[in-house]
C-alpha cells in the first residue's frame, strides 16, 4: 500500500514540478513584454495582471511541493532526539495537526472563490475563481502529502524494524 501511495506522489510531485516550471517560465516570458513594451511601444495592460495571477499560483502549487519535500519552516531539535517511538507519534501529530489545518483552508478557499465567483477580472476579464481556486487545489494536494506522511510514519517505520531484525534495513525514500 505504501508503494502505491508513494508512486502517486511521484507521480503528483513530476506534474507539480513541471507545472510550476511552465508558470516561471510564463511569468519570466510576461515579464520581459511588460518591461520591453514599456521602453519600446506602449505599455501591455493585461501584463501585469497575468504576472500577479502566476505568482499567486505559483506560490501555492510551490507551497504545496515544498511540504512534500519537508522544506517549510520547521524547529525539530527536540522532535530529532526523542527515542523512536514518541518520535513517531510527534511525526504522526504533525500530519494529524495539518491535515486539520489543511482541511479548514480547502474549505475557506472554497467558500473565498464561490464569494468571488461574480468577479472577472480588469484586463483579461476571465473569472477570479480561475485564480482563487489555487487555495483549496495546493491545499488538498498537501493533504495528501501529509496523509502518504502519516502513513508512513506507522507502516514504513513498522516495515524498517522488521528489515533491522532480519538484517536487511532499507532507507527510506524520504
Amino acid at each position: 500500500m505504501l508503494h502505491v501511495l508513494r508512486t502517486i506522489e511521484r507521480g503528483m510531485d513530476a506534474v507539480l514540478q513541471r507545472v510550476l516550471f511552465l508558470g516561471m517560465v510564463a511569468l519570466i516570458g510576461v515579464m520581459t513584454l511588460q518591461i520591453v513594451s514599456r521602453v519600446l511601444f506602449t505599455a501591455v495592460g493585461w501584463t501585469e495582471e497575468l504576472a500577479r495571477f502566476l505568482l499567486v499560483w505559483i506560490t501555492f502549487l510551490g507551497a504545496a511541493l515544498a511540504y512534500q519535500r519537508g522544506r517549510h519552516i520547521a524547529v525539530t531539535v527536540l522532535v530529532d532526539n526523542l527515542p523512536h517511538w514518541p518520535r513517531r507519534l510527534c511525526r504522526a501529530a504533525t500530519a494529524v495537526i495539518a491535515m486539520g489545518f489543511l482541511l479548514v483552508l480547502v474549505v475557506v478557499g472554497y467558500q473565498y472563490m464561490d464569494l468571488q465567483s461574480f468577479q472577472t477580472s480588469a484586463s483579461l476579464r476571465v473569472s477570479m475563481n480561475y485564480v482563487y481556486a489555487v487555495i483549496p487545489l495546493s491545499a488538498a494536494i498537501m493533504i495528501w502529502y501529509a496523509l502518504v506522511d502519516l502513513v508512513e510514519v506507522f507502516v514504513a517505520d513498522s516495515a524498517d524494524a522488521a528489515a533491522a531484525c532480519a538484517g536487511t534495513a532499507e532507507t527510506p525514500d524520504r
